[in-house]
């Protein structure tokens, strides 16, 4: 039967291992990311889902096994074909990853400047209206990423992710260092993005909050490989204790309750 075009694998993992020296970090991981949906990766410190994001995006190489970006085997592209690839992806990093002697709007314009030949003043109005779809206001722009919060340095980091209309959208740890209001407003950002635009998402995340709230399926990463993949409902109910620790405690069961009362 073939596949209808949201069921499209836009990642295909398959039998990926990675080491570092004699530490093993992924042992034959094998995973698919569908089209159009949000989908989260969970694990334990050194379960080697920082590592599994750079290979994604082809910041580093696997040792072994194979992944399939939007198509592409990342492993055998020629340096055209990896530029080609790169922008159709949108990566937010964890700590925002911003030039610090660039304003934002400079920042936001990088990608613009690097990968097209559009003039500047169409890349400035351009990278103003990124920020306002990150949830700031456009003169923002004018400011420098250490006059800016927590919070909107992560959505300037977003507005940048999505100068070039990424079809993959990659977030690091979104709400990393964010007060509940801030975090709040990222949950509803991420599924606005995926309704208006029908992107996929990527994220690493340990907020139990917005694994309920927006992830379609998580894969939980531990001891070198996949745990288990599925909704955080069905990930609930398995009795695995890798999977188990992102639900016991207080934080894990206040997740719960908070979603199942919306």
């Amino acid at each position: 039967m073939q596949k209808k075009p949201a069921d499209t694998a836009v990642i295909e993992i398959r039998n990926v291992s990675t080491r570092y020296g004699d530490h093993v970090v992924h042992a034959g991981i094998d995973l698919e990311v569908r089209r159009a949906e949000i989908f989260a990766l969970v694990g334990g410190s050194g379960a080697g889902k920082s590592t599994l994001l750079r290979e994604m995006i082809l910041l580093q190489r696997p040792d072994s096994g194979t992944i399939r970006v939007l198509g592409s085997d990342t492993q055998s592209l020629s340096e055209d074909e990896t530029h080609a690839l790169l922008k159709r992806i949108g990566v937010m990093f964890q700590h925002g990853g911003l030039f610090g002697s660039l304003d934002v709007r400079e920042n936001i314009g990088l990608p613009l400047r690097e990968h097209t030949a559009l003039d500047d003043a169409l890349i400035d109005e351009i990278a103003a209206w990124k920020l306002v779809l990150a949830g700031l206001k456009p003169e923002t722009g004018a400011q420098y990423p250490s006059e800016l919060s927590g919070g909107m340095l992560k959505r300037a980091s977003l507005a940048r992710a999505l100068a070039l209309d990424p079809e993959l959208l990659f977030l690091d740890e979104p709400t990393a260092g964010l007060d509940p209001a801030s975090a709040g407003g990222v949950d509803e950002l991420v599924k606005k993005l995926r309704s208006l635009f029908g992107l996929t998402i990527v994220m690493i995340t340990h907020d139990l909050d917005l694994l309920w709230q927006v992830a379609d399926r998580v894969a939980v990463l531990g001891d070198g490989k996949v745990q288990a993949v599925g909704s955080m409902e069905e990930l609930s109910k398995i009795d695995l204790p890798l999977v188990r620790q992102f639900f016991e405690g207080a934080r894990g069961r206040a997740a719960q309750a908070q979603t199942r009362a919306h």
